[in-house]
């Protein structure tokens, strides 16, 4: 017999879940979440879940409460018998912390990565994680898509002349190149310099960006001063137009203000995160995501490849 699929959504970005139960042609859950008086997180699933094939929506971006959230879904259906769990993580947050790039410190992505599995979760299914290797940081099966598909075919049908993809550092240069292959421009890198958390400093720009116009590809924003800087660098070396392709819209400080103060023509962002409606600014763009999501979520459910949804029958890195 085959199971039912059902989905359900938390609370750290519910239009997206939305959006994403829309595409499916399913309502969401019953699924009822509440914080006692002092924060405490409660969660109950207000219909059976017994034998059902569970997704439960949900980034696991700041607050920490996002993350809790998530696990305490994921223990309430396992206790509920849900034959199948995938939490699906459009952004999954805590990643940068990947490696230990100086002593003392905690690699929050692995200990993330941990507390998912350990609570019980059968799968993961998320997108654009901060660095690819993070998959790895998984016992459990974890499909990962790229918002990158979405991105081109928007920036094909703007039909941007003179176009050059540029990497705002040195790790991004394989999505960057991803995205120069596919729309079949050039491709030039910022050497970037992190001085402290959430500082940064741009000192070159390898290629050449005279009388060109650009596309900065990134997998999130937060304070925006690494787009603000590049941005600058890229116009002293005789850039043109600036636009701005970008998975995860953080948007952390000011950035709205300082993505408003910049250069930079239009930014594209995804929906993965909830903007808040004061940090929308006519230069920003919102692109979906949940048809992605939602054909993955089939196919995860259907028992067939997510690989067919990467370009060129392959992973875009």
């Amino acid at each position: 017999m085959k199971r039912e699929a059902k989905l359900f959504a938390g609370r750290s970005n519910p239009q997206l879940a939305e959006k994403i139960a829309n595409y499916l042609g399913k309502p969401l859950g019953n699924l009822t979440i509440k914080n006692f008086s002092d924060g405490e997180i409660w969660v109950k699933y207000e219909e059976n879940i017994r034998g059902t094939d569970v997704f439960l929506i949900q980034s696991t971006n700041a607050p920490a409460e996002n993350l809790l959230e998530l696990l305490i879904m994921i223990d309430a259906a396992k206790r509920a018998s849900a034959s199948r769990i995938t939490a699906v993580i459009p952004y999954f947050g805590y990643a940068r912390q990947d490696r230990k790039d100086q002593p003392r410190v905690s690699i929050t992505a692995k200990l993330v990565a941990n507390l998912i599995a350990y609570s019980g979760v059968d799968r993961v299914l998320t997108m654009d994680l901060h660095t690819p290797q993070i998959q790895g940081f998984f016992d459990i099966p974890l499909d990962h898509l790229y918002a990158a598909s979405i991105f081109i075919d928007h920036v094909k049908k703007l039909d941007i002349s003179d176009l050059v993809v540029a990497s705002p550092d040195i790790g991004g240069v394989h999505l960057a190149r991803s995205y120069a292959r596919r729309l079949g421009t050039e491709l030039v890198i910022l050497d970037k310099r992190r001085l402290r958390h959430n500082v940064s400093l741009v000192t070159r720009l390898i290629g050449d960006v005279k009388n060109k116009n650009i596309l900065l590809v990134d997998d999130l924003v937060d304070t925006a001063g690494t787009l603000v800087k590049g941005a600058q660098v890229l116009k002293e070396n005789g850039a043109e137009n600036i636009y701005v392709a970008c998975t995860h819209a953080i948007l952390s400080g000011c950035a709205d203000q300082a993505l408003q103060a910049t250069t930079i023509t239009k930014v594209f962002f995804s929906d993965s995160l909830k903007i808040d409606s004061e940090c929308l600014i006519d230069k920003m763009e919102i692109l979906s995501v949940s048809g992605l999501l939602a054909d993955a979520i089939r196919r995860i459910h259907e028992e067939r490849s997510i690989s067919d949804l990467f370009p060129e029958k392959g992973p875009i890195l």
